[in-house]
């Protein structure tokens, strides 16, 4: 398996109150699995996916990467799995908007310490990849929602990451869209066996997902 958690749980104080957003989960996700975790808003899908991807801590249990109890690391060496082990699709996409789509997607090589040259060749082809081919020079603004997600997913894919974490990619997108960017996450986890972990309430993702978790009161249960 690629990410196991044991016991995971994250809690937040809103003013005099404690919330449990994730309650004691328990997960396995095998190397190439597609998985997805539905649940209604406020469940825990979000908060769930931010510490498998080491952008949270928990409040109490583990996470581990390919059997490395994540506990155990610097921020240095989270910092380093983020970047060269994992990639993020948000629903907001994330773009920086003073970058093109072409340095949007160069972004995380150049963090990564590429050279500049071969940053450039494979943003292109990752563009091209998602059908992109004719909006490098484009800045976020100048693109419609469905195109800033490829570009998101371009970037995502940018390091070539082992694990893909996807939070709710086709929420504000219409409904011919979402079915592309579908495709492309599907493509990703069957053509270049990444593994796929999303966020949805898209019924579409679920179709093409190996494993449904579903997320209430931040309790993980699978569905199927």
């Amino acid at each position: 398996m690629i990410v196991k958690t044991v016991d995971l749980t994250r809690m937040f104080r809103v003013g005099s109150s404690e919330i449990t957003a994730v309650n004691n989960v328990n997960l396995e996700v095998n190397k190439t699995a597609f998985m997805a975790v539905v649940g209604p808003s406020g469940s825990g899908k979000s908060t769930l996916l931010s510490l498998i991807g080491l952008n949270d801590y928990p409040t109490s249990g583990k996470i581990f990467i390919d059997n490395a109890d994540t506990s155990l690391l610097s921020n240095r060496e989270r910092r380093k799995i983020r970047l060269f082990r994992m990639g993020f699709v948000f629903q907001t996409f994330n773009l920086l908007p003073t970058l093109n789509a072409l340095e949007n997607v160069e972004l995380p090589m150049a963090l990564a310490g590429k050279p500049s040259k071969e940053q450039s060749v494979k943003a292109v082809r990752l563009l091209e990849a998602v059908g992109l081919g004719n909006r490098f020079d484009h800045r976020p603004r100048e693109l419609s929602m469905g195109e800033m997600q490829r570009v998101a997913i371009a970037r995502a894919f940018a390091n070539d990451p082992e694990i893909l974490i996807a939070d709710e990619p086709t929420g504000e997108l219409d409904s011919k869209t979402a079915k592309e960017i579908i495709g492309l996450l599907f493509d990703i986890n069957k053509k270049h066996k990444a593994t796929v972990i999303v966020a949805t309430h898209d019924e579409k993702i679920v179709e093409v997902a190996d494993s449904i978790y579903v997320i209430q009161d931040g309790k993980l249960r699978l569905e199927s």
